[in-house]
């Protein structure tokens, strides 16, 4: 049963960490506007605009990867039976595959790439597990 749990916990940081990323994403062209001529609602015209992005374009995504890695791995811990890493862990994991087949279809700013795969995926799914671990006082 507690194996089922855990399954469950990780499933359920799965999608409540794609939507905080989803959603961060959908809202980051209205707080910063995207350059004139990028259509961001597909691969194809990103990778065709992204040449004309400046570093302030860069804050949401990253914000978008690191924000949904955490809260999902958070969630994971919270829910899980006993609070394990494996579930935060392979939240970490999952979300770096896709930040690496993004960096492979998208051509971002090595800085912006190096940034990313580093610091947005495993660091932020550990701080989730580790904060999620926290007892609250009753």
């Amino acid at each position: 049963m507690k194996k089922l749990k855990n399954i469950l916990a990780c499933v359920v940081g799965i999608i409540i960490g794609s939507l905080v990323n989803m959603a961060l994403i959908s809202v980051s062209g209205k707080i910063i506007p995207l350059p004139d001529g990028v259509d961001n609602k597909t691969a194809e015209g990103l990778a065709a605009g992204i040449h004309l992005f400046e570093p302030r374009h860069f804050i949401f995504p990253f914000l978008a990867h690191a924000l949904g890695t955490f809260t999902g791995a958070f969630t994971a811990t919270k829910l899980s039976h006993p609070q394990t890493i494996y579930g935060p862990i392979i939240i970490g994991i999952l979300f770096l595959a896709g930040g690496i087949m993004m960096v492979l279809q998208l051509s971002a700013p090595m800085w912006f790439n190096i940034t990313d795969l580093v610091a947005a995926y495993l660091p932020m799914a550990y701080m989730g597990f580790v904060l999620g671990k926290i007892k609250q006082r009753p």
